[in-house]
């Protein structure tokens, strides 16, 4: 319980602390951090908008895409100390249920009928599909090295003092950072302010949204900043005790957030045809954490 209450506090600045920090790096005064807050509060004072081609899959496709997340955060522990739903192997529920919300999006987009909808809907499920192996290959290694495979129990028994296991807290650190920019379509992936054909991809699976379904897509993009955001700060909360894990886990909200600020300010867009190369990286990454596991227990001679 205490993780969700955090993610949700946490998610109400994450987009507004990146905001902030690409306007100080721009030199400009810019907006508050509250704002992506009061920008969601105002599109649920509209009314929502539907096309006459669009069907039930579009109108209920923004509800499970949050409550996909949610149950998502469910799953997340706070370091020793489970979530609301852990069970042996709960990694692979916590990656189906975002997978399922993620593909009532697609559907959703491909409702409309419309074939820019369907361009943009085709690259979110092909970016998915190469940061899914990463996901497990990562949460794999980890389980190899704590011996138990529930987010839990992974995390309690994660105690990094050598070397090796402090590189690979950082190696799934920056995996964790890197999904959560792919999977919120950001940059070097995609930019969140562009409109151009060529290069949109989540941007353009919402353009038929309005009201209060654009301001729910909107929520779950912030829920899931900061629900990878805690799971980069299980890495290091580990047993602590929650005087000291709190403000631990708070400042590893707002690091992440100023990391994607900074790399959002300073890194150029991909070209298209780019985006694989640097989503399967990830997985290589993963992949090496795993050989690294086995190399400290002997496992691999």
């Amino acid at each position: 319980m205490i993780s969700l209450l955090l993610i949700l506090f946490s998610a109400l600045f994450f987009n507004g602390i990146i905001g902030r920090v690409k306007s100080i790096s721009a030199g400009r005064k810019g907006p508050g951090i509250m704002q992506p807050v009061f920008d969601v509060c105002r599109l649920f004072r509209k009314g929502t908008v539907y096309s006459e081609v669009t069907g039930p899959v579009f109108k209920m496709a923004p509800a499970v895409y949050l409550a996909s997340v949610l149950i998502a955060c469910l799953c997340v522990p706070f370091g020793s100390k489970g979530g609301l739903i852990s069970f042996n192997g709960d990694f692979v529920f916590f990656a189906y249920a975002l997978a399922l919300g993620k593909f009532f999006c697609i559907i959703g987009a491909l409702d409309t009928g419309s074939s820019f909808e369907g361009m943009g809907a085709s690259r979110e499920a092909t970016y998915s599909m190469l940061a899914e192996p990463a996901f497990f290959l990562i949460l794999g290694s980890l389980a190899l090295m704590s011996g138990h495979t529930s987010f839990q129990e992974i995390f309690a028994n994660l105690h990094p003092s050598s070397p090796m296991s402090w590189a690979l807290a950082v190696c799934a650190a920056y995996v964790f950072l890197v999904l959560a920019m792919v999977e919120n379509s950001r940059m070097p992936v995609d930019d969140p302010k562009t409109h151009l054909e060529l290069t949109m991809i989540h941007e353009v699976m919402v353009l038929d949204n309005s009201g209060i379904d654009l301001g729910l897509i909107f929520v779950t993009g912030y829920l899931k900043f900061a629900m990878y955001a805690a799971l980069i700060a299980d890495l290091f909360i580990g047993s602590l005790p929650i005087a000291i894990g709190i403000p631990v886990f708070l400042g590893v909200q707002v690091a992440c957030a100023v990391v994607i600020g900074l790399n959002e300010s300073f890194t150029a867009r991909f070209r298209m045809n780019h985006n694989p190369q640097f989503i399967f990286t990830l997985a290589c990454i993963a992949l090496l954490s795993i050989f690294g596991v086995m190399l400290m227990s002997g496992k691999l001679v």
